[in-house]
């Protein structure tokens, strides 16, 4: 194999009450990206649609770390010439970096005749994660390379679960059209947690898997809940209790921040209460004097996929 083109999903990370440990893929948005060998070492980013400002230069672009460490690790002959097609904004908390990052570790991989296990790919995207916002978190890379919901059970040594997604769950999300810097949502969090909502929030985790597995949307609904995280950055995104107040009476399971947001996501069973959140949804922002923009999916349970010319 010479080329490759592939999708690379984008996803929502932490997932309420699972921060830094849960993530799911989304079925129609995501990164196209396209790699191709050449006989120069190293790696050509030739360029990037969809999105401005975002570096050209390997060693500073989340794909291109991602690639070069591949290469290096596998001591390859060739080099890798690579362009991307963001079909998402950076900054909105769909894992933009980690579609890049997720979608450069398969590529990749599939040029060197896959020598890396998907857990070893996980590894090398974190390090675009890393270059991208300073912390190399998995959950959003992970979610992009299993597809599907996973849980982060250990980041020491990194152990992912890959978990089951109900039929008839269905995604809805806002993204209003500003920017929650990443270090920004981070530095506002609670430095210790009293243990009684460090109790509530993991049985939370717990219910949710549980729900998951179970196919039960009512316990997925009563866990559907983020004590810790969500208090602390919601005043970050403008009028997200007018949305989440609004998804939730409309029959949404439950909804919260996507990453570090600022995109709201809402959780739901089945098309016909999916199309009526999101109607809710876009009702409440409507007035808000701030441009947005709604998806309405599946949960991608492929992750990474090769896609044709």
């Amino acid at each position: 194999m010479d080329n490759i083109k592939i999708f690379a999903p984008a996803t929502v990370a932490n997932v309420s009450c699972g921060f830094d440990s849960m993530g799911f893929a989304i079925e129609n948005l995501g990164d196209t990206m396209y790699f191709e060998k050449t006989e120069t070492l190293g790696v050509e980013i030739t360029e990037i649609t969809g999105a401005e400002n975002l570096p050209l230069a390997a060693t500073e672009n989340a794909a291109g770390v991602v690639a070069l460490a591949m290469l290096k690790a596998a001591k390859a002959t060739f080099g890798i010439r690579m362009s991307i097609d963001k079909g998402f904004t950076p900054g909105s908390g769909l894992g933009s970096s980690a579609a890049s990052s997720a979608g450069a570790a398969y590529g990749v991989n599939q040029l060197l005749e896959a020598p890396f296990s998907i857990l070893e790919l996980t590894e090398f995207a974190r390090l675009g994660e890393q270059a991208a916002c300073g912390s190399p978190i998995a959950d959003n890379v992970a979610a992009a390379l299993y597809g599907g919901f996973v849980l982060i059970r250990s980041y020491s040594p990194l152990d992912i679960v890959r978990l089951p997604v109900p039929e008839s769950l269905r995604l809805v999300a806002i993204h209003p059209q500003i920017e929650v810097k990443t270090k920004d949502a981070r530095a506002v969090l609670p430095e210790t947690v009293p243990l009684k909502d460090a109790v509530t929030q993991w049985a939370n985790v717990g219910g949710l898997v549980s729900g998951l597995f179970m196919n039960d949307y009512s316990l997925i609904q009563k866990s559907l809940v983020d004590i810790i995280v969500e208090p602390a950055r919601k005043h970050l995104i403008p009028h997200f209790e007018d949305v989440k107040t609004a998804a939730l009476e409309a029959g949404a399971l439950g909804a919260g921040i996507s990453g570090a947001g600022p995109t709201i996501f809402a959780l739901v069973e089945g098309e016909q209460k999916a199309e009526a959140v999101r109607e809710a949804i876009d009702s409440s922002y409507a007035n808000k004097a701030i441009a947005y923009k709604i998806y309405s999916s599946k949960i991608n349970t492929r992750g990474v996929q090769i896609i044709d010319e």
